[in-house]
């Protein structure tokens, strides 16, 4: 399972739409992680998946949904098979778009970008993180409260 997800932690929600609300049925959160001390931002359909200060989740990111590892083919089946998305409440597919690193040694930090449909996510940390992450790749966002 390790080798098909590429990051995960738990996160805590510490502000909620921090510049202001901006769309009804989508929130931006800020989370911080519990063991890597990553920073998210992270815009959620909150009207289908509630979010609130203070709330904790399980977020992992990974590169495909296939258990047995093998790449997404880009199509959804209806074929009763058992996928990682099975084990998660809140599921987003999108893409990479950007990779950034500032500084180096150990006050470096790196960011990924990733769109999921026009929903943005922003991780930023520890480059250790993040050196598994290719531009242009897509990926898995998957979600799981606490």
């Amino acid at each position: 399972m390790s080798d098909i997800i590429m990051f995960e932690d738990i996160f805590e929600v510490k502000k909620l739409d921090p510049d202001g609300k901006k769309f009804d049925k989508v929130s931006r959160i800020e989370a911080i992680s519990e063991n890597c001390d990553m920073f998210m931002h992270l815009d959620v359909n909150t009207e289908i998946y509630p979010m609130a200060v203070n709330d904790r989740f399980y977020m992992a990111l990974a590169h495909t949904l296939n258990l047995d590892g093998t790449p997404d083919t880009g199509y959804y089946t209806q074929g009763g098979r058992k996928t990682l998305a099975d084990k998660y409440e809140y599921v987003m597919h999108g893409k990479l778009y950007k990779i950034s690193e500032e500084g180096s040694g150990k006050g470096g930090k790196a960011e990924v970008y990733a769109s999921y449909g026009g929903l943005l996510m922003m991780l930023r940390g520890d480059p250790n993180y993040v050196v598994r992450f290719e531009l242009d790749q897509r990926l898995f966002l998957l979600i799981r409260k606490l």
